[in-house]
């Protein structure tokens, strides 16, 4: 019975400490020092606790590996899950149309998105347009949604976006 509560403190533990520590990666990433730093201190503290306790029980068993490593795994799975709903930030969205869609444009700009345009050239010398869109991280779907219907062969790139100044937002 000792050895199954050890490792659901190790397992439960772990989880925690990791979740936090994925958060803390994604704050210190959007140069949320402060907060990241607390939770920081947080995690690191979890962390020393489960290892102290993992290496100097005098239990030995495969089990206690096990659990440590479940929960790393579990940790990671809901840090990631937890910053993605948590933590919301900006995306920037470059978009390559068929120079034919110009006109279906207004229908981005009419569902609230700042678009900028740029006449470009593809492969074969082909007329194509490259939209510029800044926007919130919870409004990629229906952008992609919009997009899709209008040009289903739409190249799209999305990247995350650290610092936004000025400009128009949905």
């Amino acid at each position: 019975m000792r050895i199954l509560s050890i490792c659901l403190i190790i397992l439960f533990a772990r989880i925690v400490d990791v979740s936090l520590s994925t958060i803390v990666t994604v704050l210190t990433v959007k140069s949320k020092r402060v907060l990241a730093t607390v939770l920081g201190f947080i995690d690191v503290i979890i962390w020393f606790l489960v290892v102290r306790e993992a290496l100097t029980t005098s239990i030995k068993s495969i089990w206690i590996a096990i659990s440590y490593a479940l929960g790393y795994a579990i940790g990671t799975f809901i840090g990631t899950t937890l910053s993605n709903k948590l933590i919301n930030g900006k995306v920037s969205m470059q978009v390559i149309l068929d120079e034919k869609n110009e006109s279906k444009i207004n229908e981005i700009r009419d569902k609230g998105f700042a678009v900028s345009q740029v006449n470009c050239t593809g492969k074969d010398n082909a007329k194509k347009l490259m939209l510029f869109i800044e926007l919130d991280k919870k409004n990629i779907n229906d952008l992609k949604n919009i997009i899709n219907k209008i040009d289903e062969n739409a190249f799209m790139v999305i990247n995350e976006t650290k610092y936004v100044v000025n400009g128009f937002f949905k």
